[in-house]
């Protein structure tokens, strides 16, 4: 997935809608800045499949050798997958945030919370501000 096609959330994660099998699926995961600002990263916390998400509610966490992040839903929704190798593999955030870094799947109960959604170039503003 290209950056510049994605939406993001303040709290810098990124998400991709996609209809699949009839119905909007967002990939959601963390961005490329998040990930260079927590650095070395040694735990990640998944959610269960069939969670159910509402926008800005805590889904799980990652942890590097600095601090513990949570990370926060942008969407409401079910979870349908997680990416269950990622805590396995915590170097594949730092080579594809945005492709095979991706952490969960979500299938949309109400996308109504993709509008107050960020696109690139406000992102990109807002983590220059940082």
């Amino acid at each position: 997935m290209k950056p510049e096609e994605l939406l993001y959330s303040e709290t810098h994660e990124w998400t991709h809608v996609a209809q699949e099998g009839g119905q909007k699926v967002a990939t959601i995961g963390i961005s490329k800045f998040a990930v260079e600002q927590l650095t070395d990263l040694v735990y990640m916390q998944l959610p269960e499949i069939g969670r159910h998400l509402k926008p800005g509610g805590e889904f799980g966490e990652v942890e590097s050798v600095k601090a513990v992040s949570s990370l926060y839903s942008p969407v409401e929704g079910d979870v349908v997958a997680v990416n269950s190798a990622l805590p396995n593999q915590l170097e594949t955030l730092n080579r594809d945030p945005y492709g095979a870094g991706w952490v969960i799947k979500v299938k949309l109960t109400d996308d109504s919370a993709l509008a107050k959604l960020m696109n690139y170039a406000t992102y990109q503003k807002q983590c220059a501000e940082h």
